[in-house]
């Protein structure tokens, strides 16, 4: 058989061709998947970063309403960590891009750390100051109670040693009498009385200040008006209209005081009735008696 070589050339070079058809629709097939999976993983890298940037920008918002300390700080960081997140999705993917932004991601995460753990520091330190005020807190209202329950019971005391330490008065003795010149005749006859010696016991108190007391006395007849009126002195907002002033001197003894009263032209006759004695000393009334006349 006779073959000719043109045609198996021909034969030869078609088969050659096939076969490189082949091989490079392979090659593209292969290149091709590739190259999609390629932008896949770019992609998924770019959506990755993306994620992490987002949550960090929230992890921010969330503490910048509880820091105002460091609002500055966190402002700063808000800002660079949105700046990146915007940029990288402005910009198309690529390896060069990706690789860019992980360096960057890695650096703000970093600093992120470094101002996390500012803030830790801070919240322990504000939780201890906080436990430290509650005790302080605690501290100071126990000795407030304290201080309030010795004061009510100091003022009690006080009030107590007060009264105690006042004038006391054992015994008022009161007898009338007609006087005429230097002679007294005791009478109880309201038409014939002109004058009331009155007798003050004051009793032994060895916590009484001693030293120099004004002793007032008031006869307040029956019709309510004041025999051998004097006037009227103020101790505070309490006054008194009296009889008689007597200046003692008073040694934490026994001491009695013995007055004459004498009625004034204004009080002639003595009424018919009850006539009340009272002693005081400044606005404390100290004793009374009374006497009647009839």
């Amino acid at each position: 058989m006779i073959v000719n070589p043109q045609l198996f050339n021909y034969r030869l070079i078609i088969g050659s061709l096939l076969v490189v058809l082949t091989a490079l629709g392979i090659y593209s097939f292969t290149n091709y998947k590739s190259i999609k999976s390629y932008e896949e993983f770019l992609k998924q890298e770019k959506f990755l970063i993306e994620q992490e940037l987002t949550e960090m920008l929230e992890s921010y918002d969330e503490l910048s309403q509880d820091y105002n300390l460091m609002a500055s700080q966190l402002q700063e960081a808000k800002l660079e960590t949105k700046n990146a997140l915007d940029s990288l999705r402005l910009l198309k993917s690529d390896l060069s891009i990706i690789t860019k932004f992980k360096e960057q991601l890695i650096i703000l995460k970093s600093k992120s750390k470094v101002l996390l753990n500012t803030i830790d520091s801070l919240n322990i330190a504000n939780e201890q100051l906080q436990k430290e005020n509650q005790d302080a807190l605690y501290t100071i209202e126990k000795k407030s109670f304290t201080i309030n329950d010795l004061t009510a019971k100091n003022n009690l005391l006080s009030k107590v040693i007060d009264n105690a330490a006042i004038l006391k008065v054992s015994d008022v003795k009161a007898k009338s009498y007609k006087l005429r010149g230097p002679k007294k005749r005791f009478t109880t006859k309201a038409r014939r009385a002109n004058a009331i010696d009155v007798c003050v016991l004051l009793a032994e108190n060895p916590l009484t200040e001693n030293g120099q007391k004004d002793i007032f006395i008031q006869i307040v007849s029956p019709d309510g008006n004041i025999v051998a009126d004097k006037g009227e002195v103020l101790f505070g907002e309490f006054s008194l209209i009296y009889s008689k002033k007597e200046v003692i001197t008073y040694n934490n003894e026994n001491l009695e005081i013995c007055t004459a009263i004498i009625a004034d032209e204004d009080d002639k006759p003595f009424q018919k009735g009850d006539y009340l004695i009272n002693v005081f000393h400044k606005n404390m009334k100290l004793g009374s008696t009374t006497v009647n006349l009839k």
